[in-house]
Order: structure tokens, then C-alpha cells, then sequence
């Protein structure tokens, strides 16, 4: 018998399969006589209020237990796979990819390119629809997996299957039409390439995107990243000051289109533009709850708001005296000291030294703070003044592994620089916490 195994890891307390005798390492092989495919057919499966459970236990003896449970009801277990099932990796070579631009010899996760429709729906990445059958657009529908963030690039076939080296690339769009019919909410990117989509293209794209509203709900525009490792691939060039002031008029131009159409902005110009173009970011209202946040669209016009409403509320001591230091990247570095400027005026004796980041391992041209690297930091910041400790932005490292994306640890970091290193969650509310409170360790290495 060919059946998926999905190997338990944990049993919850006072749970059902704990009455059932489940163990972490048996395995669910079926429900109902059903594979299991991944988490979501599991979830779907496990819903009815009867259940027919084929499980094989750690030493090859298989039970077949039968269920009778509320509807909803969960068995309370755990997979040692999150998905159930090896995730889908990207079959494109997209002239954009930061992947393919990354320096041998780093961890292999960072490697790993994945176009899986499923972790667009859990983790919120954006697919290509390449890697879709028509099984796969079926199951979003049918278990509403919704909302679907999706790489469009461009509405242009013949250019996405350019500019995704994918032959196939132009016919996935189709699969928009799909999900439009079947009400599945979406979400769309353009990464944008200088030459390539812009100018006419991105014009064009902008309409296209437009028809599928309200299900395509909105659609974010972000600049390419180019790394220095670009030795053999597609010869892209950095988007200049009138170069982003420009694509901030297309698309402020077709938010004015939207809102008369359909009371919504729709597309949007990620933080990077205004940043690169030098000038003001959109008030609150123009980011439409900021539905795009996770895609850099908003993020520094909802750290302002945020920080200064918890500025006005602070309560410390406003004598306190005190000095900390800030790294990031160099992009959002004036941002962030026009937003201390403010805090100084309220607390004059609290000092915040900005230190905008040059990005030497993937080259000056990548200025965003989630893509500095360990080294980067302590090569620039080693003899400058930190005060009482460093903050870094919480982008900077793998949560659990506290460390940078070229491995060096943040206990590794603090024992070079000789500081403390508070790493700051991404709320104003945060930063201001991090900046008033006072260090509660110090390096012990």
C-alpha cells in the first residue's frame, strides 16, 4: 500500500489522540481511507464528526482506530513537518532573482527558491502560478485558501516568460482568471526592473490588475535588488532619484483612477521609492489599512505614526540622561534621524547616534537593513561611540538562531563591539521602549 506518512512530534495534553495512545513518532497514514497530502487536506479531513484513523505506531504494528468527536474538533497532535509535505520549489530564473545573486559558501536555506501556493496562504510569500497544476488551483478553492499573494511582474505574456525565463510563464496568468471567478482573494507584486516593466509596461500591468478588483484587493510595486554577485546574469541597472520620482507618478496617477472607480488606492509604491526619490511619504490614509505592509509598503509611515503617539504618552523621567546607537540601513538612515530629532525635543538629554550601514557584502547598492550582514556591522562600528547599547532592527536576524544572514551571532557581535544589542520589534511603541529603558545587561563573553 503507497501511502504519505506524516510522523507525529507531539501529542497535546488531555487531547484525544492522547486518550488514543498516539506517541510522538507514530505516524498518520490516513483518515477515511484518504491520503493526506499536506496539513490542509489533514485539517479538511479531521473536521467530520467520524473518523476512520489508519496510524502506524514506531514499531511497524499499524492501528486503525476509530472517532467520534465534536465537528471541529481537533485531534491534538503535532507533524514534525509544519506542511506535511516538502515544499515546492520556483523551476523559473527570473532576470531579478536575489537568489541567483547571492556569494557561495552561505548556509543552504538561504538557497532555496519556493513557489508554493500553500506558503502564500501560511507565511504570506508571493508565488509565480508556474508551479500550479490545475489539482492546485482546485484545492485553494475548494478549502478557500485565501488570500493568494501572487508575482505577477508584468500582464504582458510574452515579456513574463522573458523575464521569468519560463516559456510557460505568460499562459500561468490565466490562472488569475481562475481564482478571480472563483471569489479567491488575491494580492499582486511587480518587481520593478529598469528597461524592462517599467515606463508603458508597468502602465499597462496597472490597468490589467485593475479589472480583477475587489478580489484582487492590491498590488505593490518594489526596485529590483542588485547585489555585486551579478557575474553572468541579466545586465540590470539601479533605478536613479528621477527615475523613482517617476514611477511615483504613475502610480499616484492610477491611485486617483482607482479611488473615483473603486474607494481604493489599489496599487502602491513601496517605502524604497520615496526614500530613493527624496520626498514625503504618503499620509496614513493612502495605504488602505496598509494591506501591504509585509511587503515594505508602509512600514516607515506606520513606525512615525506609531512612535509619536507613543512619545505623546511616554511617561519617563524627561531629565533622564542617556545615550544609545542605532545601526541600519542607509536608505531609511535620514528617516530615522528626522523621527530622533522629534524624541530629542521632548527628551533633550537622551542622545540616539544613527549609523547608516554601507552594505560591502552584497555591494552599496543593496541599502535595506534586513540584508546586513554581521561583519558589516562590526567592520563599522568598531571604535565609534555606542552609548549604553546597540538596537538593531529586528530584520537583522533569524529569530531563534539569533544570527546575521552571514552566521555571525549577536552574542558574537556584543562581545566584539563590547555593548549590549537589543534587538527591536518593528512598532514605534518598541523602539521608543528600547530607547527609554535602561540596559538591563551587559555583555558577559
Amino acid at each position: 500500500m503507497n501511502t504519505n506518512t506524516h510522523k507525529i512530534a507531539s501529542v497535546l495534553p488531555g487531547s484525544i489522540a492522547e486518550e488514543l495512545e498516539l506517541e510522538p513518532g507514530d505516524m498518520i497514514l490516513q483518515i477515511n481511507g484518504k491520503e493526506i497530502e499536506d496539513i490542509f487536506d489533514f485539517h479538511y479531513l479531521v473536521e467530520d464528526e467520524y473518523l476512520l484513523v489508519l496510524v502506524e505506531k514506531a514499531n511497524g504494528e499499524q492501528w486503525e482506530l476509530e472517532i467520534e468527536k465534536d465537528y471541529d474538533e481537533d485531534l491534538g497532535v503535532t507533524f514534525e513537518n509544519g506542511l506535511m509535505d516538502d515544499y515546492k520549489s520556483c523551476q523559473n530564473h527570473c532576470i531579478f532573482c536575489f537568489i541567483d545573486q547571492m556569494p557561495p559558501g552561505m548556509r543552504d536555506t538561504l538557497y532555496f527558491k519556493d513557489d508554493d501556493s500553500r506558503l502564500s496562504f501560511l507565511q504570506g510569500n508571493y508565488v509565480t502560478l508556474t508551479n500550479m497544476k490545475e489539482k492546485d488551483i482546485e484545492r485553494i478553492i475548494r478549502y478557500r485558501l485565501d488570500p493568494i499573494n501572487i508575482s505577477v511582474q508584468t500582464t504582458n505574456p510574452m515579456l513574463r516568460c522573458e523575464m521569468l525565463h519560463n516559456r510557460f510563464a505568460g499562459d500561468a496568468l490565466k490562472k488569475i482568471d481562475r481564482l478571480y471567478e472563483a471569489g479567491i482573494r488575491m494580492n499582486g507584486q511587480i518587481v520593478l526592473c529598469k528597461g524592462v516593466n517599467d515606463g508603458a509596461q508597468l502602465e499597462r500591468s496597472i490597468q490589467d490588475l485593475m479589472n480583477y478588483q475587489p478580489y484582487m484587493e492590491s498590488v505593490s510595486v518594489v526596485p529590483v535588488g542588485l547585489s555585486r554577485f551579478r557575474e553572468g546574469l541579466y545586465p540590470l541597472e539601479p533605478f536613479t532619484k528621477q527615475d523613482a520620482r517617476d514611477v511615483i507618478s504613475l502610480i499616484e496617477r492610477w491611485q486617483k483612477v482607482s479611488m473615483q472607480a473603486h474607494g481604493n488606492h489599489f496599487i502602491h509604491a513601496s517605502d524604497e521609492w520615496y526614500l530613493l526619490a527624496d520626498l514625503p511619504l504618503p499620509k496614513e490614509e493612502s495605504y488602505d489599512g496598509y494591506i501591504q505592509l509585509e511587503n515594505g509598503v508602509g512600514m516607515l509611515r506606520l513606525l512615525h505614526e506609531e512612535f509619536l503617539e507613543a512619545l505623546e504618552k511616554a511617561t519617563a523621567d524627561h531629565k533622564t540622561k542617556r545615550m544609545v546607537s542605532l545601526a541600519t540601513g542607509r536608505l531609511a538612515a535620514p528617516f530615522l534621524m528626522e523621527l530622533f530629532a522629534k524624541l530629542h525635543e521632548v527628551y533633550p538629554h537622551i542622545e540616539v547616534l544613527v549609523y547608516p550601514i554601507r552594505n560591502d557584502f552584497f555591494g552599496e547598492m543593496i541599502t535595506v537593513s534586513g540584508l546586513i550582514t554581521g561583519q558589516d556591522l562590526i567592520k563599522q562600528l568598531s571604535g565609534k561611540p555606542l552609548g549604553d547599547k546597540l538596537l538593531l532592527p529586528c530584520n537583522m536576524v533569524r529569530t531563534q538562531e539569533q544570527d546575521f544572514l552571514d552566521d555571525v551571532t549577536v552574542a558574537e557581535l556584543e562581545k566584539t563591539l563590547q555593548v549590549s544589542v537589543d534587538i527591536v520589534k518593528s512598532s514605534g511603541q518598541d523602539l521608543l521602549d528600547a530607547i527609554l529603558s535602561q540596559t538591563d545587561k551587559l555583555p558577559q563573553h
